[in-house]
């Protein structure tokens, strides 16, 4: 019974790390599209977990998020110039079939999080519209 335990969990882990490859995206272009929209999701969520009441309000870590998310979604355009595909991409064709919409979507985003003040709770809850906004907007339009 017990080499019995071993064969399945032996099994179900590879199962499970075959099916993990299998997810994960091969093309280096759309690895690092990958990489940066994980760095906006990280920091938005920062900022929005302080805004929700999730987490405690901390000005030092506003200020943090909020920066480095003006120089991640200043990078977008620039990640999505070539147009890789993978086949776990989330990215829509329509990103370069509409590249001026899609770059101002970019555009938006970049601009809701640098208007964006991280000084006081209440300035970070009114500037996070702004930027979850600018995300669901070009995520509507190009995201799977």
């Amino acid at each position: 019974m017990k080499r019995l335990s071993k064969i399945i969990l032996a099994s179900t882990l590879l199962t499970a790390t075959m099916a993990f490859a299998k997810d994960a995206p091969k093309d280096p272009t759309v690895i690092a599209r990958v990489e940066l929209m994980k760095i906006v999701g990280m920091n938005t969520k920062v900022l929005g977990d302080m805004a929700s009441g999730k987490a405690a309000f901390d000005a030092a870590a506003a200020a943090t998020a909020k920066a480095q998310l003006v120089a991640a979604t200043a990078e977008i355009a620039a990640k999505f110039e070539v147009q890789a595909t993978d086949p776990v991409s989330e990215a829509k064709p329509e990103i370069w079939a509409n590249w001026d919409d899609f770059v101002a979507k970019a555009g938006a985003a970049n601009a809701a999080a640098t208007a964006l003040d991280a000084s006081t709770l209440d300035s970070v809850k009114a500037g996070m519209a702004g930027i979850g906004g600018a995300c669901k907007a070009c995520h509507t339009a190009y995201r799977l």
